[in-house]
């Protein structure tokens, strides 16, 4: 079992601590209650600023998910509707229980849309960098407007 002693972060380093945090946070919960892996979900980078997160909850309803963005945090629920008639099952491969899925995003991160289509929950995200963040090339004896927006080039 590996353990990682993030204190001396907290003591030297100023202004990462949230980064601290959340590395600190992450082993604990590796250590004492894992990131459960109902319903399966898969995390995409669609492109340099563009991420879809996939989860296959079939036999859900629209009605019974439930996706919410706050802050850092995106929170995708489901509660499932009890059935009125008990069913005899002989085999029962298709799990059908609630869940809900917690995942922490990047600054600047925000939820663009989602879309439910033959089982798949798609969730797309993106990176959107506000103007006042974005890097500035600042030419040399310029009268004027002298500061201009890097266009940022995919790779």
């Amino acid at each position: 079992m590996r353990t990682y002693d993030f204190s001396p972060l907290y003591r030297s380093a100023i202004g990462f601590d949230r980064l601290a945090q959340l590395f600190d946070d992450a082993q604990r919960a590796q250590l004492n209650d894992p990131q459960p892996s109902y319903p399966p979900y898969n995390i995409e980078l669609v492109s340099e600023d563009k991420y879809r997160i996939t989860m296959a909850i079939a036999g859900f309803d629209r009605s019974e998910i439930e996706i919410e963005s706050e802050r850092d945090t995106l929170k995708i629920t489901g509660r499932k509707q009890h059935e009125e008639a008990p069913r005899n099952f002989l085999h029962r491969g298709i799990a059908s229980r609630n869940f809900e899925h917690n995942f922490r995003l990047a600054d600047h991160v925000r939820v663009v849309g989602a879309q439910l289509d033959n089982g798949l929950l798609n969730i797309e995200l993106a990176r959107e960098i506000p103007e006042a963040l974005k890097p500035r090339k600042i030419v040399i004896d310029a009268v004027g407007d002298n500061v201009q927006t890097l266009e940022r080039k995919a790779a």
